[in-house]
């Protein structure tokens, strides 16, 4: 039985955590998940959006007392391809 392909976009710790996260909620924002990743604000940056790309997130812009604000919100494809990598994942854990 060969093991299932694992998405490349997911496939990145980053990128992993960044989902891992917005999976448990409704939405995040930029510096919550700096704090919770330990990234630094450039690779932050650089891996939302290629989740964004990929259309596992959307990303909101906006202003919040006068300073900017990045908003992140796990999309329904987003979701059913991290469904998908978690089951992918436990085929080779239960190999």
């Amino acid at each position: 039985m060969a093991f299932a392909p694992l998405d490349p976009v997911l496939h990145n710790q980053l990128r992993l955590a960044v989902m891992s996260l917005l999976v448990a909620v409704e939405s995040a924002d930029f510096n919550f998940l700096l704090e919770r990743t330990g990234a630094t604000r450039g690779n932050l940056s650089v891996q939302i959006s290629k989740l964004k790309d990929a259309g596992y997130i959307d990303v909101t812009k906006s202003f919040k007392n006068n300073y900017p604000n990045t908003s992140c919100r796990i999309t329904p494809s987003g979701l059913a391809a991290f469904a998908s990598y978690v089951e992918a994942i436990k085929g080779y854990v239960g190999k």
